[in-house]
């Protein structure tokens, strides 16, 4: 069964998108990607504890398992080695994707605390956005009773579209909800 959010896309955001922007050809309508968590863990002392329990909620999060990622180089203030796990991340593509796209949008997004909508100002220039999550307990797959520490990641949807304007409109129109111009951060 195709996820809800694929199907919403077809449907409706890509014939709006080629109306919208006048594309001739089915295949330069944008779409989405992959979706990018990418996490990383602060102190040296709990560092190693804290990988595991990271991978793990980020696993739970995204139903797939977190890669860490590792430090290329030594930084003796931090007191850092080449090959320390400083970090995960998890790379979503496909039926995951949608799936997690869905969730956030209409699960988490409306339990932040005080949210007025995401900052529509996060573009790179080629149409993906990049946002930060500073809480993950926002997503119901986390049991608040076993959280030992609250993380926060980046996500970054990429996207095939060419510039901001067409990237900003196909998120639109999935739903992501973008701040209202004039309304404070």
């Amino acid at each position: 069964m195709e996820p809800a959010l694929k199907t919403v896309y077809k449907q409706k955001v890509a014939s709006s998108l080629k109306e919208k922007f006048a594309y001739d050809n089915v295949h330069r309508i944008p779409t989405i990607e992959k979706v990018v968590l990418n996490v990383g863990f602060g102190k040296a002392e709990d560092r190693k504890a804290a990988a595991e329990a990271v991978i793990e909620d980020l696993g739970k999060i995204t139903g797939q398992r977190a890669v860490p990622t590792k430090a290329r180089n030594a930084i003796s203030n931090f007191k850092l080695r080449i090959g320390d796990t400083i970090g995960a991340r998890v790379t979503l593509r496909g039926a995951r994707m949608w799936e997690f796209l869905d969730r956030f949008i209409n699960v988490a997004a409306p339990t932040i605390r005080d949210f007025r909508g995401l900052s529509p100002k996060s573009f790179d220039g080629r149409g993906n956005y990049t946002c930060g999550i500073s809480d993950h307990t926002i997503f119901p797959e986390i049991e608040l009773d076993k959280v030992t520490r609250t993380i926060g990641f980046d996500m970054t949807i990429v996207t095939t579209a060419n510039t901001d304007a067409e990237g900003r409109e196909l998120l639109t129109l999935l739903g992501i909800p973008f701040r209202k111009p004039g309304s404070a951060a």
